[in-house]
């Protein structure tokens, strides 16, 4: 269930040879339900390409296939041909099917790089007259969360995305091994800003011979927690802070906020509670925490993160949230469903999506797979049958994240019964971000941000890791930052909000 903002999964080659084509469709007109029959355009059998990304190729994908397309076929007059392809090779192989205008009617729209830059090249189609004809259940779901939700994935005023029902927000904070935080009695209810941290690591330093007190997220110390005080607006490049500074857009890398983090990282690193080799080591945070090197990181939450987190490390973890939920244009298009220009039937497609947020069996399957195969139920949850591990089984995508309306989905053993009643709430108490529903075209200053980007490299990990003194480094990096065009970048940005602004009024 982790969303999927920034992967740098490296994975083997998953290429379209594991893609599972379908039996045909039959054409028994007794199979039609009447709703199809009614509306001429639906009337044939049809074949729905969906193209999406995944980390391990389940065993049984055609079996479960088949399950899929007895609903599709009942319901929709159609069937299913699920094109997964290896997060690793996602963008390589999307961009060439795209190229080649290949039949592709559902396409996972949020592992692309920028949502805007491929709407700019014209691969999506708007769904605004699909959505109000064939997905009015599906904006039905979105809008109870928010109304504000869909509206997210307009470019220039029309939606080329239906963004999935799951976590829309995040908060932020720190996540710790419980076992230590138990063995010297840590006390996390006083844990209120980051300054409280240095205590608690001072702890596990003086105690814990081996064990790093804090550990990368992804690629630092604070990359994912800096969400909690500003709006990115796409790259980072030109940001709001506080999500909102009256729509003034400002470099981040200058202000106020991002120097104290970057002192309070190099307080740390010096402390040694960060490892030496943190801004070049390649060990994810898992697999320290599960070495019994790492003890914590700052990263963004949602609710039923200790749980599964605790799956990801095997040991039991705590979180301490430091920030209210708060709800951006990123995690809105960071997982959505798009309909490309190579459909042959849209209607169809929307039709299969408006399903995936309102038809429950429909949902578990793509996130679960068979009962009684992949799953079986026990009371409020469900969990592996008998003799069936994460390792053995057939079906273990661990994407229900991606499918739809993921509230819809069973319960897994070990996360709180009362999870999606949990994130509903989490989801509709979110501030929201002033600029949410603005996406930044970057066409415009593409060649300054490639510039900019580099810059960024030789900096920003080596700041945000403690390895070098931002008293120094830091006003090097911004001297080179508009060297290589970021006030170009900001300048432009601050055009495009302050147009989509005018026009949201």
């Amino acid at each position: 269930m982790v969303a999927l903002k920034k992967l740098s999964i490296k994975l083997g080659l998953l290429g379209l040879g594991t893609s599972v084509l379908l039996a045909g469709c039959s054409s028994n007109s007794s199979e039609t339900p009447q709703k199809v029959q009614e509306s001429g355009a639906q009337s044939k059998p049809y074949e729905i390409v969906m193209v999406f990304p995944i980390n391990n190729q389940p065993k049984e994908l055609q079996l479960v296939t088949e399950e899929i397309n007895k609903i599709t076929r009942e319901k929709i007059n159609a069937t299913v041909k699920l094109v997964p392809i290896s997060f690793g090779t996602w963008s390589q192989q999307t961009t060439v099917m795209l190229a080649g205008k290949e039949k592709i009617d559902l396409m996972y729209s949020s592992v692309r790089g920028s949502y805007t830059q491929t709407v700019a090249q014209g691969h999506f189609l708007p769904l605004d007259e699909l959505i109000a004809k064939r997905g009015q259940n599906a904006k039905k779901a979105l809008d109870e969360q928010n109304p504000a939700i869909i509206n997210a994935t307009k470019v220039n005023g029309k939606i080329y995305g239906l963004p999935n029902i799951k976590d829309l927000a995040s908060d932020y904070g720190i996540t710790m091994r419980k076992d230590l935080v138990e063995k010297y009695k840590i006390d996390v209810n006083s844990i209120k800003t980051l300054d409280d941290l240095d205590a608690v690591f001072k702890l596990i330093k003086d105690n814990e011979p081996g064990v790093t007190p804090a550990v990368k997220y992804a690629s630092s110390i604070i990359d994912s927690y800096v969400a909690a005080l500003m709006d990115s607006l796409g790259n980072g490049f030109g940001v709001l802070p506080k999500h909102d500074n009256g729509l003034k857009v400002v470099n981040w890398f200058e202000t106020k906020e991002y120097e104290n983090l970057l002192k309070l990282v190099r307080r740390w690193y010096l402390a040694g509670y960060i490892a030496k080799d943190a801004a070049t080591d390649t060990e994810t945070k898992y697999n320290l925490v599960k070495a019994g090197r790492g003890f914590s990181w700052l990263s963004q939450m949602k609710p039923g993160i200790e749980q599964q987190e605790s799956r990801s490390t095997g040991k039991e973890m705590v979180s301490v949230r430091l920030s209210q939920p708060i709800t951006t244009t990123d995690k809105i298009t960071g997982s959505a469903w798009s309909i490309t220009q190579s459909s042959e039937n849209p209607e169809r497609a929307m039709m299969l999506l408006d399903l995936l947020y309102t038809n429950k069996d429909l949902q578990n399957l793509f996130s679960w797979g068979v009962e009684g195969k992949h799953y079986v139920k026990k009371g409020d949850v469900i969990d592996f049958p008998a003799g069936v591990d994460a390792s053995s089984s057939g079906y273990n995508l661990q994407q229900g994240y991606m499918f739809g309306n993921q509230f819809l989905s069973y319960i897994w053993n070990g996360d709180e019964p009362q999870l999606w009643d949990k994130m509903s709430k989490f989801n509709k108490s979110a501030v929201v971000s002033k600029a949410l529903g603005f996406s930044f075209d970057a066409e415009p200053v593409k060649t300054e941000i490639a510039a900019v980007t580099n810059v960024q490299n030789q900096f920003k990990i080596a700041l945000e890791t403690g390895m070098v003194d931002p008293e120094t480094k830091l006003p090097e990096f911004n001297k080179q930052l508009k060297a290589a065009g970021l006030d170009k970048i900001i300048a432009e940005k601050q055009k495009q909000l302050d147009e989509w602004a005018k026009s949201n009024k």
